[in-house]
């Protein structure tokens, strides 16, 4: 009776060091806080009326390219900007080539299977257009 009661005592032990480990895991998860965001601004023109675009999903997107001025030197950068909703391909397909407008949105890259490989590219995903 004594091996018995042994047993049940590590038994116990061990019990109460796998919860301890099992507790120190999950409180270290919860203690990783994700202070990630993407969520960005822009303003700028667009470059050329918009165009539909149909995936092979069968989803339909709208894109264009918004040139946008850089303040501390000479030049522009021009990003490409995909209207995903409704409303916002509703919005793309109004505007005209020098347009002044205001996109809220974020940054995403896209893969793609193209006859040389996988591709990619980063896009802008429009959650609003706005006219200035």
């Amino acid at each position: 009776m004594v091996a018995k009661n042994g047993d049940a005592k590590g038994r116990e032990k061990v019990s109460q060091k796998v919860t301890q480990k099992v507790t120190q895991k999950v409180t270290q998860k919860e203690e990783q806080v994700d202070l990630s965001l993407n969520d960005l601004l822009l303003r700028g023109r667009v470059s050329a009326p918009a165009t539909v675009k149909e995936l092979p999903s069968g989803d339909k997107v709208v894109e264009f390219r918004l040139i946008i001025s850089r303040l501390d030197r000479d030049g522009v950068d021009t990003l490409d900007i995909a209207a995903w909703s409704g409303k916002s391909r509703k919005t793309a397909l109004s505007l005209k080539s020098d347009e002044w407008i205001e996109v809220s949105g974020s940054v995403h890259r896209r893969f793609w299977q193209s006859p040389a490989g996988l591709a990619s590219r980063w896009q802008i995903e429009a959650a609003e257009i706005s006219r200035l």
